[in-house]
């Protein structure tokens, strides 16, 4: 698709603010109007839409496109569109420690305990740890706790929210961000860790390296967009 306006701008509207091009105001890709409640977020948007060249690209605009997923998705059934990440409950990543590798294990346990104390503190959940990869079940208050944790977000703090628990395979890392109890950086830190570790041990990949640079730049776009909201 070819760029069409000249300039973007930020316009008042019943409920928030939206994004005006040459004037017109922008809709989502399912025709709804694109009005978001904060200022800076209407602010981030219209300076993507500045951005573009003469041919639009939407990976080049996370804002716009985040605030499409919550206006056009996570709006039209916010707990369908919830119950995927909730179930990452069942799953936690933080729960599974290393079996055999006592360095691991220790850096697992030094990262991600404190954050499993957070969740267990603010949620009154409790974790079922494992050794190894064989599943372990949770207990069901816990699942039934976080998804409740996740169901009370709005579909503007759900659509980053999914983002942060599929890239990162933690449902207590993503609630921890978008409640701003630790830092994006220190978080991201936590979800690799695995990663980094083994990198670290057996050398580089440029490959995986690629992919995680692209999987950090969304995890921090997430990040972004919450703290716009």
């Amino acid at each position: 698709m070819k760029r069409f306006w000249k300039q973007a701008d930020v316009i008042a509207e019943d409920g928030g603010w939206g994004i005006a091009l040459d004037g017109r105001p922008v809709r989502t890709p399912s025709r709804a109007p694109l009005i978001v409640a904060s200022r800076a977020l209407a602010d981030a948007s219209a300076a993507e839409w500045d951005a573009q060249g003469e041919d639009i690209d939407p990976a080049s605009m996370p804002m716009t496109g985040m605030a499409n997923a919550a206006i056009d998705i996570a709006g039209a059934d916010p707990v369908a569109f919830a119950e995927p990440i909730a179930a990452y409950a069942e799953s936690e990543l933080f729960c599974y420690r290393e079996d055999r590798d006592a360095v691991l294990q220790a850096e697992q346990t030094a990262s991600w305990n404190p954050l499993l104390a957070w969740a267990e503190q603010r949620y009154g959940v409790e974790f079922a740890l494992a050794q190894g990869v064989l599943p372990i079940d949770q207990p069901g208050a816990t699942v039934a706790g976080l998804r409740g944790a996740v169901l009370a977000h709005t579909p503007f703090r759900l659509a980053p929210l999914t983002i942060l628990v599929t890239i990162g395979g933690s449902l207590v890392a993503g609630l921890a961000l978008a409640e701003e109890a630790y830092p994006a950086e220190a978080l991201w830190t936590a979800v690799s860790l695995d990663e980094l570790y083994q990198e670290r041990r057996w050398g580089a990949d440029s490959e995986a390296q690629k992919a995680r640079a692209r999987r950090e730049a969304e995890w921090h776009n997430a990040a972004r967009f919450l703290s716009l909201l």
